[in-house]
């Protein structure tokens, strides 16, 4: 016996917006019913002694550690452009003033 019905794959398809065909219904209502039984298996086998995990192998953090350390001065950084105006880069102005 089928888990799920034709009906129910008609109402998930009409929930989904999706137009399928009579026959469509049958196969999907069938395909639905493997799967559902499938992860009823598996939720038979899974043991309570065992915990659940998201990953299956460790994760470990592979990002340095933050350090301060010493940066550019605000000349030193202003030394290669081409233009400065009051301590900042100077730019072509590319928006009006409105």
């Amino acid at each position: 016996m089928s888990s799920i019905s034709r009906d129910e794959v008609a109402h998930l398809a009409r929930l989904a917006r999706l137009a399928v065909t009579g026959e469509e219904l049958d196969l999907f209502a069938g395909q639905l019913d493997v799967i559902l039984r499938s992860v009823a298996r598996v939720g038979e086998i899974a043991a309570r002694d065992i915990p659940p995990t998201s990953h299956a192998v460790p994760v470990t953090n592979v990002f340095r550690e933050d350090v301060v350390r010493p940066g550019l001065t605000q000349r030193e950084a202003l030394a290669g452009a081409p233009a400065v105006e009051a301590g900042r880069f100077r730019v072509p102005r590319i928006l009006g003033e409105d």
